[in-house]
């Protein structure tokens, strides 16, 4: 039999030596398990419920989360006496008593009825308690709604404030994966105030996800109620409120005002049909800081940025027994954006103008065939539109690089992108097992593109001397119809089961197969295993671990590039030395006009990730866990972008002169990282509830990305060197702190060490087209700039309006409150006028103002 995945015998063979030590056990072991579901008065399903299985003849504790589906599940137990508590944000809590024998128990229904605004529930927070459980590891990140409103978030960005939770390694070419009530999409599909949770690194190494855990954000959304909830929020921002960037002589006139909002309840009379709405506008009028060295000394000055964006969501949901349940939804948005492309070295005349737009339809129907069986089936269909035009066409553009951008945008672009999306999970528990499986199509559909940019040229200089001399080192240029479409599908399979061994052993074992349409490689096999060990009776002491393959996609870009740059579509013409003002007047480079191509490479094949870590996590109190953790990830077949047609020494002519550029993406480059992090989750003291994680780690790669080209396409050995992303030292802590019935004060602090850069000499020398040239025997990411910090806070109380009523809460955030300057874009070009030193800073100290109120 012949195996054609990826050459790992690790991950493999683990599975069969834990399978040969612990499948005896689970055929012998005298257990019994517990399987139930949590359900709102109406009897729709509440997915992230917090259960509490707690035994009264004995002891044991051992906690759980309902899924999508509500379902929930305890298996190794021992015959006894049990009380189950399930709890859940906006419900009243429910327990129930029951004894489990030997024979199976039949499925527990638990009801929470629908809490009081006033109400206050004590819930210990399962991502605070170890557990035995292969896919309850403690270092998730997981915040709920009501955390979520007393964390500081800038406007309603939720997906950017937890973005800083993930680790970039696990990103890959196609960036974070959303997933969104158990679906992969690339919309939320609801405004922020109808998030019910956010995950991150929950089960890192189940095969039903396409990234390990730091490389995805799991969204749950609020569920339609049968009683009518709302809710509204006001966020404003001004200048008047804000300090003064680093960079920046003055403060520019900016504000931000965000209305945003949800509402739910039944629709009409009906006690099965209830419908939730939520919809967001936001208006943002903000300036973009250029800074910059012309000829006439440097420039700082704000350009306006104005944008504005507006979206609308809304559901319908409809019990029709207790056993089928179908969703209908539609989503809308609109965006638009003034002087665009302008800021850093880019002046004023590089302003463009955008807008887009959003439509999608949205199915759901979950359904329960069996007591232990369930089948969840998501639909979506989207279509999107962008649009970008230059303000001032006709004018070429003037490059000295890490100096100034003058001339005209050149920007005319058209996308439109028409997709279906599709998953389907099948989940059964049977004994000791809960086993998932199913199929997913995450894009099947039409993209075009056409692109008017750069018609009239880009001259590019090294230095200010070499501009006030008139001597570029390039001309590009491009020439012919921009208009492409093509057929793109990215699909995938798994099979995952979650084995409960022993009460203090489980397993997580699963397979994994992706498929996409570029590069055309199918032979994407990924396994996946993790594994959690609970010694003693008491299970305050989890070792965990694991091991999975995760393959990489190219994302759009590059598909699009390869049928447009095909060298007769759509040709884009690099000159080097060319004549100036005009670049085909007189010289060997005026003789010939020679097309650039990028193409994939004949052998080109999807990377992927081998990931694997082990750690403990110690219940050190009731409702507090320490955990560490040591991670490793290799990557293989790793994207990259490399000259074919470079030009060789000593004349530095191009071996193919019928040719300019021959861009390759190849899959040939690496990666190694090595991470050792210590965490605190829970009640870190009386009043302060959250969590802390100190990260010690490396990462080396020899690729920049999928799009990025080396200093030398005919000599790599200088690439492999410290990765863009990395940090050695990096500190987060979020959290909250109650001071009684007096408020809130929200939390978040991030340190992290320097970030490498690279050290250039600003020229081409090799006469490739581009001024990424380093001094002999330099590598890249030779250098490396300062560390960061930043202390963001969110005070906050609430003010009942009546008992048992509606309310009114107000937030003051303040970010970076020290108003440290976090300095960035640290320049390496020795031709540069700003070598070695910074040319940009993070944000200083804004201020937001919150009301929000709540029925």
């Amino acid at each position: 039999m012949r195996y054609f995945g990826p050459p790992i015998a690790l991950p493999s063979g683990m599975i069969r030596l834990l399978w040969g030590l612990l499948l005896p056990l689970a055929l012998g072991a005298q257990t019994a398990s517990l399987a139930g579901t949590v359900v709102d008065p109406s009897g729709a399903s509440i997915p992230g419920a917090h259960v509490m299985l707690q035994r009264l003849d004995g002891p044991g504790e051992w906690p759980a989360e309902t899924g999508l589906d509500g379902a929930f599940r305890f298996a190794g137990l021992a015959s006894g006496r049990y009380e189950v508590r399930a709890s859940r944000e906006q419900f009243q809590p429910a327990t129930a008593r029951l004894r489990v024998g030997p024979r199976p128990a039949p499925p527990l229904r638990l009801v929470l009825e629908i809490a009081t605004l006033t109400q206050e529930l004590t819930v210990a927070d399962p991502a605070a308690r170890v557990s035995a459980e292969a896919a309850g590891n403690v270092d998730t990140v997981r915040l709920d709604a009501a955390t979520l409103a007393d964390l500081p978030v800038l406007g309603n960005d939720i997906l950017g404030a937890v973005s800083r939770f993930l680790d970039a390694s696990a990103l890959g070419a196609g960036g974070v994966t959303l997933v969104v009530d158990g679906m992969e999409t690339a919309k939320l599909g609801v405004t922020a105030s109808a998030i019910q949770e956010v995950r991150i690194n929950q089960n890192p190494y189940s095969a039903e996800f396409f990234s390990p855990g730091r490389g995805r954000v799991e969204i749950i959304t609020k569920q339609e109620a049968p009683a009518f909830h709302g809710e509204f929020n006001f966020r404003f921002r001004d200048h008047h409120l804000d300090a003064r960037n680093a960079f920046a002589s003055y403060r520019p006139p900016e504000q931000r005002r965000i209305f945003e909002g949800h509402f739910t309840g039944p629709l009409g009379k009906s006690k099965k049909t209830s419908f939730l709405v939520s919809a967001q506008r936001e208006e943002e009028d903000l300036h973009s800081l250029i800074y910059a060295r012309t000829v006439a000394g440097l420039l700082q000055e704000q350009f306006p940025n104005p944008q504005r964006d507006t979206e609308l969501y809304g559901r319908v949901i409809h019990r029709a027994s207790g056993k089928s349940t179908f969703t209908a939804g539609y989503e809308y948005e609109w965006g638009s954006e003034s002087g665009a492309d302008v800021g850093g070295f880019s002046l004023p005349e590089s302003a463009s103008d955008r807008a887009d737009h959003y439509h999608a339809v949205l199915f759901r129907h979950q359904w329960l065939p069996a007591p232990k069986l369930i089948n969840m089936l998501h639909l979506r269909w989207r279509l999107s539109e962008d649009r970008t035009v230059a303000r001032r066409p006709g004018e070429r553009k003037i490059v000295v690089v890490d100096a100034f951008t003058s001339g005209g945008a050149q920007s005319d672009r058209r996308e439109s992108d028409s997709r279906g999306e599709l998953t389907e999970v099948l989940s059964l528990t049977r004994g000791p097992h809960v086993i998932k499986a199913g199929a997913a199509i995450r894009e099947v559909g039409r993209r075009s593109y056409a692109d008017w940019s750069n018609r009239e040229g880009t001259f590019s200089f090294s230095s200010l001397e070499d501009y006030l001399a008139g001597r570029p080192f390039s001309f590009t240029r491009q020439e012919g119809d921009p208009r492409v479409a093509f057929f793109r599908q990215e699909s995938g399979g798994f099979l995952q089961d979650d084995i409960r061994v022993r009460a203090s052993l489980s397993l997580g074992v699963g397979l994994r197969y992706d498929r996409q349409t570029y590069p055309a490689d199918h032979n994407n096999f990924a396994p996946r295993l993790g594994f959690a060990w609970a010694p003693g009776r008491r299970q305050r002491t989890v070792l965990r671990g694991g091991a999975g393959v995760f393959y990489d996609r190219v994302g759009s870009g590059p598909p699009r590039e390869v049928a447009q740059f095909d060298g007769r579509r759509l040709q884009r013409l690099v000159l080097s030395d060319p004549g100036y003002p005009e670049p085909f007047s007189g010289g060997a480079a005026a003789s010939v006009r020679p097309p650039s191509v990028v193409r994939f490479a004949p052998d080109l094949r999807s990377s992927y990730l081998l990931q694997y870590s082990l750690g403990v996590e110690r219940q050190v109190r009731e409702k507090t866990a320490v955990t560490l953790n040591y991670t490793a990830v290799r990557g293989k077949k790793m994207f990259r972008s490399r000259d074919l047609n470079a030009p060789t020494p000593p004349q530095y002519a191009r071996p193919d002169a019928a040719l300019g550029v021959l861009r390759q993406i190849e899959s040939s480059a690496r990666l190694a990282t090595h991470a050792l992090d210590v965490g605190l989750r829970g009640d870190l003291s009386r009043f302060f509830n959250g969590g802390i994680r100190c990260t010690l780690g490396r990462a080396y790669n020899d690729t920049g990305g999928i799009d990025s080209l080396p200093a030398d396409s005919l000599d790599l050995t200088g690439e492999w060197a410290r990765a863009d992303f990395d940090r050695r030292h990096r500190l987060e802590l979020y959290g909250v702190a109650k001071a009684g019935r007096f408020f809130r004060l929200g939390t978040s602090l991030s340190l992290n060490s320097g970030a490498p850069y690279g050290l250039t000499t600003g020229r081409d020398d090799n006469r490739d087209g581009a001024a990424r040239d380093r001094p002999a025997g330099v590598r890249r990411n030779s250098l490396e700039g300062p560390g960061s910090a930043t202390l963001d806070l969110r005070c906050s109380r609430d003010f009942p309006l009546r008992e048992k009523g509606p309310e009114v809460s107000v937030s003051l955030d303040a970010f970076n409150v020290f108003n440290r300057v976090n300095y960035s874009g640290y320049i390496g070009n020795l031709s540069s006028p700003f070598f070695g030193r910074p040319v940009a800073a993070r944000a200083a100290r804004r201020v937001q103002l919150s009301l929000r109120f709540e029925f």
